[in-house]
């Protein structure tokens, strides 16, 4: 069984104005544009009179090498989302308002295909390999997945203010 270590953990949350069908493109597009394959794990919705509450599980993979794979796990929760008309360059513009909140968590995957489960003593070996022989590679790692959530959640945010302002 691979071996999994939690790196990082944040969230974000913003209420107001925002485009719920741009946002979620541009992280979709993020990820993939960084490596990750994406895969939408639950989808929610529920809908109350003219507003809707959202609930999307996305998990986030990627290949950093044969034995290491990085895992970014969202959650979506969208509340009290309702359409609004803003007025943009003297143009009438459909967009969304509600609180928008996304969990974040980063996780480090080792030995992901399982090749040192098959017997006790390659299970002991990978212990020792994970702690004396490659300690610097996983530190780099870990820092190198928080380093890329920190950059997706910055610019989330930076999504969620331009778009909320205009």
């Amino acid at each position: 069984m691979a071996e999994k270590d939690t790196v990082f953990k944040g969230k974000i949350k913003q209420e107001g104005i925002f485009n719920f069908n741009d946002f979620y493109s541009f992280a979709y597009k993020w990820l993939k544009d960084e490596g990750y394959k994406v895969v939408e794990k639950s989808y929610g919705e529920k809908v109350m009179g003219d507003a809707k509450e959202l609930l999307i599980i996305w998990e986030a993979k990627k290949k950093v090498s044969d034995y290491f794979k990085f895992t970014i796990n969202i959650t979506w929760l969208i509340l009290n989302m309702k359409k609004v008309k803003v007025k943009r360059d003297n143009k009438e513009i459909n967009m969304n308002s509600g609180t928008v909140e996304l969990r974040f968590q980063a996780v480090l995957v080792k030995d992901y295909e399982s090749r040192w489960e098959d017997q006790p003593i390659w299970k002991f070996l990978r212990g020792v390999y994970d702690r004396y022989i490659i300690k610097s590679r996983i530190n780099q790692y870990e820092d190198d997945l928080g380093d890329e959530l920190d950059e997706l959640i910055a610019q989330a945010k930076s999504f969620l203010v331009v778009e909320g302002k205009r």
